[in-house]
């Protein structure tokens, strides 16, 4: 996806590779997010690109018939730009491909950011058992913070 956002300054939006992993890290840290639980198996990530620099990220762990948004980060210089717009829309978008039901997502802080998308607040119960085996919610489980966030779904329409 490529998309011009302002005068003379083109955004791309692509899958990170597999052995984007590192840069996907670099990141989400550059922004303050933690990383630990980061990998690349059973998940999606996506790198926008903007005049030739790395500048955000997303990610989405699949599940069965739902997946958790993860890891959405976008630099300081980028923000504002619609970058963080075309991210969650790649995201989004590939849920519904998928088959997904639900998107699900932890954020304790963006709650109005989510809520543009059509994100609304449920238990972090609810998130657990629809997205059991993913690493985020294993990573929260194994060290106790799931408890502490604040768990936000979308429902998604299904394709005919």
């Amino acid at each position: 996806m490529t998309l011009t956002l302002e005068r003379d300054t083109v955004t791309k939006i692509r899958p990170a590779a597999h052995h984007e992993l590192d840069l996907v890290k670099r990141l989400l840290e550059a922004v303050g997010l933690h990383s630990g639980s980061v990998t690349m198996q059973g998940a999606t990530f996506w790198i926008a690109r903007r005049d030739g620099e790395s500048v955000g990220v997303i990610g989405l762990e699949h599940g069965e018939g739902a997946s958790l948004l993860r890891s959405t980060a976008v630099l300081p210089q980028a923000r504002g730009t619609g970058v963080g717009r075309a991210l969650v829309q790649s995201a989004l978008t590939l849920a519904t491909l998928r088959g997904d039901r639900a998107v699900y997502l932890f954020s304790s802080d963006a709650g109005p950011f989510w809520q543009r998308y059509g994100f609304q607040a449920v238990p972090v119960s609810e998130l657990a058992r629809a997205l059991p085996g993913v690493p985020q919610v294993e990573s929260g489980q194994c060290k106790g913070w799931l408890h502490e966030e604040l768990a936000w779904r979308k429902d998604l329409e299904a394709q005919a």
